[in-house]
């Protein structure tokens, strides 16, 4: 039922508005004044009295009755607040402040038959401005410090989640960035002695690629990176007996080299008959440099390949060639985000438990990314660092649903009713701003039209998230 269905408007006396706790305090002529400007609105149960994004007209103050505040979140009402206390109050109550034209920001419905006082906004914002001039600057000043304040503290929130970000990216940048320069370094001297090798290997190419195949072969299989540190040594001996028995100088040194490739005794024996000839020391030499070369090659190619690995992985999880919506792979950013969160997951078992199939959903990925940051950093802090998170996704007909799950302690019961309220945080103090949470449930709810939600319990906590494959228009 709109106003305009409601009861005629009606007077509302002195004597009735004194009664209500805003009114009861202001003197005769200030109470007349509001009395002779606004008028009485009585409404039957289930009626409208305004709407989000209308106009906001009047400032309404209840009489009788019980009302009902909602507000619309990704096309569903979600109830504020009902109350049946005289003098409760909705509607335009920073008309004084000049902002042009302002607007319900939610709706307001009765639940009962209800009276309420109907106060224009014009005649509202010229009683405070010029009865209260002072009040107006300091609920301004309040309204607009709280705001400020708010935001200052979300711009903090992510930069601090920025810098852990980038601190974790430096570090898992750091090991194959520092290996590829160890094995340049290294592969520097290497190739000075293959520049310039000794006439005695002539004709030792093929001999040298048999064994190179060898032990390429052998590194693919395992061989000697799958040897511990005592068997390492033991298969060095091993191979440096061998080369000692054949004459072979500087045989030790050769042993770590053959044995790093992958070589084991036996292959080195085999190697040994192939190369022999005069100046046995100097091809069993020269073939540690092609063996050491090839190891130095594939380990900078190895490391390289890591960081393109997570530059790639940087660009997905902040979709930098995009600032629209797209059609976006839920999998792929939930990939892109455990390799950004590396750092913190190392002692955690992260499990995957994708559904095959799922469909794209039309959103803004990097702030879905966001949604997976903040969900997976929770969980990762509710089982201390070392627990079970399990990633689920699922088609949900004309959506999808993302489940991140730990098998922590579960939410405290104190504060589960509030999770999703801005500074409201299960983490001790300095371990959050409580924002986190917030802004999931404004990118999911407010931004994509979707839902976001929890269970909770002594097994742990799940954090669901059902997003539609298409953007309502």
């Amino acid at each position: 039922m709109s106003v305009e269905e409601a009861a005629g408007p009606a007077t509302v006396g002195v004597d009735e508005l004194r009664t209500l706790f805003l009114f009861e305090h202001l003197d005769e002529e200030d109470v007349r004044w509001i009395a002779e400007r606004g008028d009485r609105r009585t409404y039957p149960a289930g009626a409208t009295v305004f709407a989000t994004g209308e106009p906001a007209g009047h400032l309404w103050v209840l009489l009788e009755g019980e009302v009902r505040q909602e507000k619309q979140v990704g096309g569903r009402p979600v109830v504020l607040g009902t109350t049946s206390q005289r003098g409760a109050y909705a509607g335009a109550v920073r008309a004084f402040v000049d902002e042009g034209q302002q607007v319900y920001v939610n709706d307001l419905s009765t639940t009962t038959t209800t009276s309420l006082f109907r106060l224009p906004a014009r005649d509202f914002a010229t009683f405070v401005r010029t009865r209260m001039p002072m009040a107006v600057h300091l609920l301004d000043g309040l309204y607009v410090g709280l705001r400020n304040t708010e935001a200052t503290v979300r711009q903090q929130e992510h930069l601090a989640r920025l810098g852990h970000l980038s601190a974790g990216l430096a570090h898992e940048l750091n090991n194959p960035a520092a290996a590829a320069v160890r094995a340049a370094s290294q592969f520097g001297r290497v190739l000075g002695v293959l520049a310039d090798p000794p006439p005695v290997v002539d004709g030792l190419a093929g001999a040298a690629s048999e064994v190179l195949a060898a032990a390429r072969e052998r590194a693919r299989d395992g061989g000697g990176v799958a040897l511990g540190a005592l068997e390492r040594a033991d298969a060095e001996d091993e191979v440096a007996d061998v080369l000692e028995d054949a004459g072979v100088a500087e045989a030790q040194e050769a042993a770590v080299v053959l044995v790093a490739a992958g070589l084991g005794a036996d292959e080195v024996a085999a190697a040994v008959e192939r190369l022999r000839g005069p100046g046995l020391s100097e091809r069993v030499g020269w073939l540690a440099a092609v063996l050491e070369a090839d190891a130095l090659a594939r380990e900078i190619g190895t490391a390289t390949q890591a960081i393109s690995a997570l530059v790639a992985a940087v660009k997905a999880y902040s979709y930098l060639d995009s600032g629209s919506a797209q059609d976006v792979d839920v999998h792929a950013g939930l990939d892109s985000t455990l390799t950004m969160l590396g750092h913190k997951l190392r002692d955690v078992r992260v499990v995957r438990e994708y559904a095959d199939g799922l469909p794209r959903v039309s959103a803004h990925g990097a702030e879905l990314n966001q949604v997976w940051t903040n969900l997976l950093d929770n969980a990762v802090h509710a089982v201390g660092g070392r627990g079970t998170v399990v990633l689920r996704t699922r088609a949900t007909g004309d959506g999808v649903r993302v489940e991140v799950a730990d098998d922590g302690p579960g939410v405290d019961e104190a504060v589960r009713d509030r999770l999703f309220d801005a500074f409201v945080t299960t983490k001790g103090p300095g371990g959050g701003t409580g924002l986190g949470l917030d802004a999931c449930r404004r990118i999911v709810e407010d931004r994509h039209h979707g839902r976001i939600s929890f269970t909770t319990g002594p097994g742990g906590t799940t954090f669901a998230v059902d997003l539609p494959v298409a953007r309502p228009r």
